[in-house]
Parts: structure tokens; C-alpha cells; sequence
């Protein structure tokens, strides 16, 4: 697969399931043979433990990537998963806001350093939950954004503050950013207001909206404890058939977006 590969995954709101569905994606795809790259750009490097990436691993990290001369090889690490891989972070991620915003160019930092990718890998960016200076580098590199939207009362109200952003990016700094999908998460189908929620996104959202809907299960939330995708964890889970279900369906509209391109 190869062209329009560059995914932002952000919702501004915490707790959706963003970045348990950076890291499951990254992984169903690798399993299924695509060459996978993570971008861990949240401080809070809940990505790279989740992938099993410690301490002793995060030597160079996406600050050094950001903000230094190395490149995305010299910073991407390997995972237990053959064609995934991470660019880990650190807390030391959280003054870069400050730090980079004295940058020249300081939007289009994390572009630059994703020319160097190979050309037939797909890159996720797992972004922080705030619209700052991280996130618009994640949507001025990326050609598309991904967001996970918990099925919950609040969740249409946020998302309409995510696509204005969206917007900004697109007449700023990157015209060709486009929407891959919205993706319903963390649903429970015994619930009215999921069931509520999903017909609402639908309905407002038309085919944005994915088919998959990755469901509440706890082998999704008992998994990054044991620093593991559930994908790995548990492989016959509800959660991990969700999201090889959602991988596929990314994988075929990655492809129409490339066409359309």
C-alpha cells in the first residue's frame, strides 16, 4: 500500500479509546502484512507501553525526532509484532509545545521528518488530547485524520471542535487533509444511549462513520497493563475481532482515498 498512508488519530477529548485504537490498529495491520510505523506523540507514552517499549528503550524518542537532527529510522524502535514499529515517547514531551513553538517552521517539523518514511509503510500518529501545537504538526504531516468517538452523550459536541480544526489545518498548512472516518468505540449494544449515540453519528455523519464498532470489553482495558495490543493478549477476545474487523475496512478505504486522490 502506498500513497495517502499518513493518519492522524485525535479526538481533543481523553478517554475515547484513541489511543487503544492507535495501537491496535498499528498491530492488526502489521499482523495482516502491512509495514506499520507508530508515532507516539502523546506525552503521556501510553502507546509505546502499551507495545511492551520501557524505559530502557526510549532512548531517542519523537522529541528528538521533533526537535534534533535524527531521522525516522534513527528513532523508530522494533516491537514483538514483525512490521511494527514505534517512535516512543516521553514526558519529557510535554514542554515541547513551549519549546518548539521558538522553532522556525515549527508546524511542519514532524512533515519533514516523515518524507524519510518508506514509501510503503502506513504511519498512525497517536495524538495528545488537546488541539495544540503536537496535534496541528500530526494534521499538517498527515493526509488523513482517524477519530474514535465514544458512544456517550457528549461525544457529537467535541467532535464539532476537532473538524474546525480540521479546517484551520487545511486553509494553514495542509489543503489536502482529509477525514478517513470517525469510529465508534467503547459501545455496549445492551446500552440505549450506545445504541443511541451510533444512530446519531450515522445520521449526522453519513459514510464517514465506519461499520465497525469496537466494543466495551475487558480484555481491551485489561491489555495495556500487561503492555501488550489485546490483539496479542487475548487473540480470540470480542475486542481483538473488532478491531482485525476494523483493519480490513481502513485498509479498503485508504485504498478508495488513494484512488480518489
Amino acid at each position: 500500500m502506498s500513497g495517502r498512508n499518513i493518519i492522524a488519530i485525535a479526538n481533543q477529548k481523553g478517554g475515547v479509546g484513541k489511543t487503544t485504537t492507535t495501537v491496535n490498529l498499528g498491530a492488526a495491520l502489521a499482523l495482516a502484512g502491512h509495514r506499520t510505523i507508530l508515532v507516539d506523540l502523546d506525552p503521556q507514552g501510553n502507546a509505546s507501553t502499551g507495545l511492551g517499549i520501557g524505559d530502557d528503550r526510549r532512548n531517542l524518542t519523537v522529541y528528538d525526532l521533533l526537535a534534533g537532527p535524527e531521522s525516522l529510522a534513527d528513532c523508530a524502535v522494533s516491537t514483538e509484532i514483525d512490521n511494527l514499529s514505534i517512535v516512543p515517547a516521553t514526558p519529557d514531551l510535554s514542554s515541547a509545545d513551549v519549546e518548539l513553538s521558538q522553532m522556525q517552521d515549527r508546524t511542519r517539523l514532524l512533515r519533514r521528518k516523515l518524507v524519510q518514511r518508506p514509501q510503503d509503510s502506513i504511519v498512525l500518529i497517536d495524538c495528545p488530547p488537546a488541539l495544540g501545537l503536537l496535534t496541528v504538526n500530526a494534521m499538517v504531516a498527515a493526509d488523513s485524520v482517524l477519530v474514535p468517538l465514544q458512544a456517550e452523550f457528549y461525544a457529537l459536541e467535541g467532535l464539532s471542535q476537532l473538524l474546525t480544526t480540521v479546517k484551520h489545518v487545511r486553509q494553514g498548512g495542509n489543503p489536502d487533509l482529509r477525514i478517513a472516518g470517525v469510529l465508534l468505540t467503547m459501545s455496549d449494544s445492551r446500552n440505549n444511549l450506545s445504541q443511541q449515540v451510533e444512530a446519531d453519528a450515522r445520521s449526522t455523519l453519513g459514510d464517514l462513520v465506519f461499520q465497525t464498532v469496537i466494543p466495551r470489553n475487558v480484555r481491551v482495558s485489561e491489555a495495556p497493563s500487561h503492555a501488550k495490543p489485546v490483539l496479542l493478549y487475548d487473540p480470540a477476545s470480542k475486542g481483538s475481532t473488532a478491531y482485525r474487523q476494523f483493519a480490513t475496512e481502513f485498509a479498503d478505504r485508504l485504498k478508495l482515498v488513494q484512488e480518489e486522490a
